[in-house]
């Protein structure tokens, strides 16, 4: 039994864009609309592209996704200056198995707080997934935002902080830099 996870390649593409369809659709009939159910394999290719789009291979097969959307991306709609997870999908025969728990602790441990030395990471979910907020919940992950996506549905942000250490020297460097840009501009 082998397993490995590594970045996604752009001849990937179209199997991604089916593997998102297969997870997002069903949710379709819960009245939960994510927009990646609406992404073409040129979409995919895209952030294939621009961002890290991570695969967990399980003995040759192709079994889960998880993709990383960084701050100095082109994206402006960031709500917070750490990395932001989406795009996250385990194939359907696959679920319940712990992959997609292996895979987000590898990108969340591995890939952002070992290797990126990220303080914090964020993601979002419908309010109305009938599980996903839990399981984030007890991932550490805590509430801060709320939203309504293109496709109206709500959404709440949460984040985890990954090193706390460096979390609280982020915040101190936030606060001085706003002090200062505030006594600059009084």
């Amino acid at each position: 039994m082998t397993e490995r996870i590594r970045l996604a390649k752009p001849e990937e593409a179209e199997w991604l864009h089916g593997l998102l369809q297969r997870a997002y659709t069903p949710l379709v009939a819960q009245g939960i609309n994510f927009t990646v159910s609406r992404s073409t394999v040129a979409d995919v290719a895209a952030v294939i592209a621009s961002e890290s789009t991570f695969v967990l291979e399980h003995d040759g097969q192709r079994v889960a996704t998880l993709t990383v959307r960084f701050p100095w991306t082109q994206d402006n709609t960031q709500l917070a200056p750490w990395p932001f997870l989406h795009w996250f999908a385990v194939e359907p025969d696959y679920k319940g198995q712990g992959f997609g728990s292996r895979i987000i602790r590898y990108v969340e441990e591995s890939f952002l707080r070992d290797t990126l030395k990220s303080p914090a990471v964020y993601l979002a979910t419908a309010i109305k997934h009938p599980w996903l907020t839990q399981l984030y919940l007890r991932r550490g992950y805590q509430p801060f935002h709320r939203a309504v996506n293109p496709l109206g549905v709500e959404l709440v942000y949460l984040t985890r902080v990954l090193d706390q250490r460096r979390y609280q020297q982020a915040k101190i460097k936030e606060y001085v830099h706003d002090f200062i840009e505030n006594s600059l501009t009084a």
